[in-house]
């Protein structure tokens, strides 16, 4: 392949020399043809090459003498290759003359040559035109020689013009206008010129603007291309800083430190991009214990130049902190900067110290919580007022269930008090719920099992007091005591509290020890209220201490936060009925 190339080479520097020895034979020629008066004249001569593509047509006369001044007797033609041919004014010729004008019709590469036009004027002046004429074959059309320059610029829209041999050839002749993209047909383009909007990487190539026109009722084309390249655009916004962005950073003594100064130019301006870093307002490169580096990238597809100067600090010392550090950033029109300064980092050990002191104020925190969440729950429960309290119709806020069935005297009496006093008179009295007591509230007549049915239903809590003797002997029995002291709930009660709590899930429940479980705990109790004790442990009536009955002792703080947030006495009137 190489020893083609080489030859090829040869041949075409052979070529330009005979090119060479053909026009100085021509001029000699002239001189020779005009007879031994016009050879002592000394001869203007004008040289230029035109490149055809087969098939093409041309219309050519000389820019010096325009065509309307030129006759058949002051301009003559003639060819020059190996032996002078004439040019005829035989409008049948392919190649004829028409005025000063020559005319190359359906071009061959044979037509390539050396092509002379002598012109005499009357004053003894004389001019020899010499056109070089070289046709391509077909597929030689990309030959870049065949191309009329190159359209090279950053501007967004584009305009293309069609070469002037074929854009005059078209005025001269009312000839009409297409156009070619990489030999391509597009489509609606019929002016002398082209305009692309909005030009990017795919509007690159090479257009061809054919003029197509009338000669002897024949028509031809004359074309002529240009290659168009679409360079990328450049933007010159105003130079932004990207780091530093904050005014100090945190740094170790006696540590390196990395510092870096991030400009952002605009697109395409790698040249005019540069960023550094000053300490009090001097270079660093003229610094010991400072070492600055500069990277540079393009981002891609926006193509945003950003550069980087990167500010070592190979030992921070006290100095430092004291130091003024800028970064600068330079572009094509502005400049900005930003400040920066070092501030100390905390040691290891406050780190620590502060970490333990967080540790403790949260674990001190869940500690008053875990103790006082009771009483933080019923501090904060007028704030949360639940407007599914509101629309809760029922009339008693709980429903008490007891039991004094083989119990001592000590516990009855216990039992007996509790109920009849202590319970009505804090949590009604004080704290304005509503309760039913079996015994104190049941209407006489009444059926016992309809009763605790409706009045169950009616109640939010199931309250269920617990004492030594209680699960043990249950009966069921419908029959009323004459004395809430010598009255025995029976069972049903108790089935009917347990059903709604645990089968329906309608009521919660509210556990209440009175005195001493005995050796055998809670397991004489039944199954359904074992499982509840598990869930939540019974509270424990304190009967001993002297402030039992106050409303905010412990006791009654723990069973006001199992109660419903709003008594049920301040329902409306309407959902009492």
């Amino acid at each position: 392949m190489s020893q083609r190339k080489f030859v090829k080479h040869q041949c075409a520097e052979i070529m330009d020399a005979s090119r060479l020895l053909i026009l100085i034979f021509v001029v000699m020629s002239t001189f020779e043809c005009s007879g031994s008066d016009t050879a002592e004249l000394q001869c203007e001569v004008n040289s230029e090459t035109i490149y055809l593509v087969e098939g093409e047509a041309l219309y050519f006369v000389h820019e010096a003498p325009a065509e309307s001044t030129l006759s058949n007797q002051t301009l003559k033609w003639y060819k020059n290759n190996s032996r002078i041919e004439y040019i005829s004014y035989d409008e049948k010729e392919r190649i004829h003359l028409h005025g000063g004008a020559i005319f190359f019709l359906n071009v061959v590469p044979g037509d390539s040559g050396l092509y002379t036009a002598r012109l005499e004027r009357q004053n003894g002046e004389c001019n020899n035109y010499i056109v070089e004429v070289k046709v391509f074959e077909a597929s030689e059309r990309e030959n870049h020689k065949l191309l009329y320059g190159e359209i090279k610029d950053s501007d967004q829209n584009k305009n293309v013009e069609c070469p002037d041999r074929a854009k005059e050839t078209c005025i001269k002749f009312g000839g009409n206008y297409t156009w070619y993209k990489d030999y391509s047909l597009l489509q609606g383009h019929h002016k002398d010129n082209m305009w692309i909007q909005n030009s990017s990487k795919q509007d690159e190539g090479v257009y061809t603007c054919i003029c197509t026109w009338r000669h002897n009722d024949r028509l031809y084309n004359t074309s002529g291309s240009r290659r168009l390249y679409v360079l990328d655009t450049k933007s010159y916004p105003d130079v932004e800083i990207l780091s530093p962005l904050n005014k100090e950073q945190f740094a170790d003594e006696s540590l390196e430190l990395k510092l870096n100064c991030t400009v952002e130019c605009g697109r395409n301006v790698k040249d005019v991009c540069t960023a550094s870093w000053y300490v009090n307002g001097n270079q660093v490169n003229q610094m010991a214990g400072y070492n600055q580096t500069i990277k540079q990238i393009m981002e891609m597809p926006s193509k945003t130049t950003i550069t980087t100067a990167i500010l070592t600090i190979k030992k921070v010392s006290a100095k430092d902190f004291r130091a003024e550090f800028k970064c600068r950033g330079i572009g094509s029109y502005t400049a900005k900067s930003a400040t920066l300064t070092l501030k100390r980092r905390a040691s290891i050990t406050s780190l620590v110290i502060r970490a333990v002191c967080v540790l403790l104020v949260c674990v001190f925190a869940a500690v008053l919580v875990k103790c006082f969440a009771v009483d933080l729950a019923l501090l904060f429960r007028p704030c949360f007022h639940l407007r599914s309290h509101e629309k809760d119709a029922r009339m008693y806020d709980a429903y008490v269930v007891y039991q004094m069935q083989k119990m001592d005297k000590v516990t009855e009496n216990t039992l007996c008090q509790f109920i009849t006093q202590v319970l009505p008179s804090v949590l009604e009295e004080k704290c304005g719920y509503r309760l039913f007591i079996q015994g104190r509230d049941d209407i006489p007549g009444e059926d016992h099992m309809e009763l605790v049915e409706n009045n169950m239903k009616q109640s939010r809590r199931l309250m269920v007091i617990l004492t030594p003797g209680s699960g043990s002997g249950c009966e069921m029995t419908d029959q009323h005591p004459d004395s809430l002291c010598d009255s025995v709930i029976g069972g049903f009660d108790w089935q009917v509290g347990l059903h709604h709590a645990l089968v329906q899930r309608e009521m919660s429940v509210i556990l209440i020890q009175l005195g001493d479980t005995g050796p055998q705990g809670y397991t004489h109790l039944p199954i359904g209220l074992q499982h509840l004790i598990r869930k939540s442990a019974p509270i424990r009536w304190p009967d001993v201490s002297r402030n039992a009955a106050a409303r905010n002792s412990r006791f009654w703080k723990r069973v006001r936060y199992l109660m419903p947030a709003t008594p049920a006495k301040r329902c409306p009137q309407s959902a009492l009925i």
